[in-house]
């Protein structure tokens, strides 16, 4: 028997001060199963038209806003049940990644510094 958690992903940051979002099509429904990465569901900014992919694979719970609904950075947008790792305590924990999401195996990426401008 496999444990499952339920984790709430909130509109994340899509950056340039934008604060909220509009649902413009989900591409999955509650019940769906969704693989990590695959589409979730399209946004439209003042600034621009975004595909969202799925920060976790497992099923679709609820969708918390309507298509051509407006909802702020931070707030709730899809909760999955997912499979819970062994001996992980956390529940409700999210990626706030916008765009693809690497696997598990992928080493994490670094960013440089910033260097002052040479004179």
């Amino acid at each position: 028997m496999t444990d499952t958690t339920e984790r709430t992903f909130t509109l994340p940051d899509l950056g340039e001060g934008l604060v909220e979002a509009t649902v413009l099509e989900w591409l999955a429904a509650p019940g769906d199963e969704i693989a990590r990465n695959a589409p979730l569901v399209e946004l439209e900014t003042t600034k621009s038209a975004v595909e969202i992919p799925s920060p976790h694979g497992g099923t679709i719970v609820r969708l918390h806003a309507a298509e051509g609904e407006v909802v702020q950075v931070g707030a709730p947008l899809v909760t999955f049940a997912v499979e819970a790792p062994a001996g992980d305590g956390r529940t409700g924990a999210q990626s706030g990644i916008v765009g693809r999401v690497p696997t598990e195996d992928e080493p994490p990426r670094r960013r440089g510094r910033l260097r002052p401008p040479q004179e």
